[in-house]
């Protein structure tokens, strides 16, 4: 099956083995050229169930166990994020929330509470506050400025919308009894950064990577909360970083 959607600007064909995953990103469905193309296989499906159960070993987590259309979704999105730095854009893993059209991220290791902490934003800031992407946007660093993207790939509860807003901040968030937040050097922001960054597998794409990931570190306020998940959370740290 193919269809043509349009990520981070770019339009990308996919051609996958199963319907799923364009239902997934009917939101972002397009016509044109495009500007490149990702086809799946089943050994991609494969590679996939063998990273899935490699994650949950790690982590500790038990997941259930996905389909094969399931797994071709994150075959397609792997095969994007391969591609993207080519146009000078990354995958991140984080939270994001725009208000008044800037965006706010967050990041952190897994189950540390991004999503509870940008749910904070929106419960606080109501109609300003708009997610962009709960779980894996996409970043353009270019020399103009940082760009975040939604995608459909926005995490298990499907936060975030099909829009793109300058990058104001990013956050390294972390739990701790009270709330307080202060702003980071990069030399500090710069292993979570990276850990929290896609690494293409293809060398010349990740080569492309690094430098998109120096851009987004020199032009963006970096900040490191520790957060409690009470509601004032949400005002110290939309306060401190403003």
């Amino acid at each position: 099956m193919t269809g043509i959607y349009k990520f981070a600007g770019k339009l990308i064909e996919v051609n996958s083995l199963y319907g799923l995953v364009h239902d997934y990103c009917a939101e972002y469905r397009a016509e044109g050229e495009p500007d490149f193309s990702v086809t799946t296989t089943r050994e991609d499906i494969e590679h996939e169930r063998v990273s899935n159960a490699r994650s949950s070993e790690r982590e500790g987590i038990i997941r259930h166990n996905s389909s094969d259309e399931q797994l071709e979704e994150l075959a397609v999105y792997r095969k994007i994020a391969e591609q993207m730095p080519r146009y000078g854009t990354f995958l991140f893993h984080g939270s994001c929330v725009a208000v008044d059209g800037e965006g706010y991220l967050f990041t952190a290791k897994s189950g540390t509470g991004k999503s509870t902490h940008t749910g904070l934003w929106r419960e606080m800031l109501g109609e300003r506050a708009v997610m962009v992407n709960d779980d894996k946007p996409l970043i353009t660093a270019a020399a103009e400025g940082i760009v975040i993207h939604g995608t459909p790939y926005n995490g298990k509860h499907r936060l975030g919308c099909n829009i793109s807003v300058p990058l104001k901040a990013v956050c390294l968030l972390e739990r701790a009894e009270t709330n307080t937040i202060r702003r980071i050097s990069r030399a500090e922001a710069y292993p979570m950064l990276i850990a929290q960054t896609y690494r293409p597998n293809d060398g010349a794409a990740l080569a492309a990577t690094l430098p998109l990931i120096d851009r987004m570190a020199d032009n963006v306020a970096l900040y490191r909360l520790g957060c409690n998940m009470a509601p004032d959370a949400a005002r110290v740290a939309y306060e401190g970083m403003k």
